[in-house]
């Protein structure tokens, strides 16, 4: 099994931080509009859902992990819940790259995978370097057009 790199850490842990300023600005608001509760109590709630939220990443990362098998894809993750996707190849419909701001600044990037299917039709693979995300891509999308073959009628 394959782990993502470890730079995708930081990418979850920037969307931990800008959720702990949001909560802690609504607290300030209400304390501010609402009702006084402190400032002191925002701070408590920022701080409380950063480091959630630094445990969060932390345990995030050590869940996840990919395999790129004779037939399908295979990922696990999950921090609280435990989930096992199993993606065959013959459902795959195409395959994305894609690189966000942040990931682009850490030098990393995501493959995505669209199945044929309407519940969850698309699985993403993130914490990838480009190299090795275009990689998947290419290996995928051969994988796919060879079990297409295969499975013909």
């Amino acid at each position: 099994m394959e782990a993502l790199n470890p730079r995708v850490r930081l990418v979850w842990f920037v969307g931990s931080a800008v959720t702990a300023l949001l909560l802690g600005g609504v607290v300030v608001a209400i304390d501010r509009f609402v009702v006084d509760v402190g400032v002191q109590v925002a701070a408590a709630v920022g701080l409380v859902v950063l480091v959630g939220g630094v445990a969060y990443v932390v345990l995030k990362y050590r869940s996840w992990r990919f395999e790129i098998r004779d037939d399908d894809l295979y990922l696990e993750r999950g921090v609280f819940t435990r989930v096992t996707t199993v993606v065959p190849f013959v459902r795959v419909q195409h395959v994305d790259t894609q690189r966000g701001p942040i990931e682009r600044l850490l030098g990393l990037g995501s493959v995505v995978v669209y199945t044929a299917g309407s519940r969850g039709a698309d699985v993403t693979i993130p914490g990838l370097t480009p190299e090795r995300a275009t990689d998947i891509q290419r290996r995928l999308r051969s994988l796919a057009i060879e079990s297409e073959s295969e499975d013909a009628v």
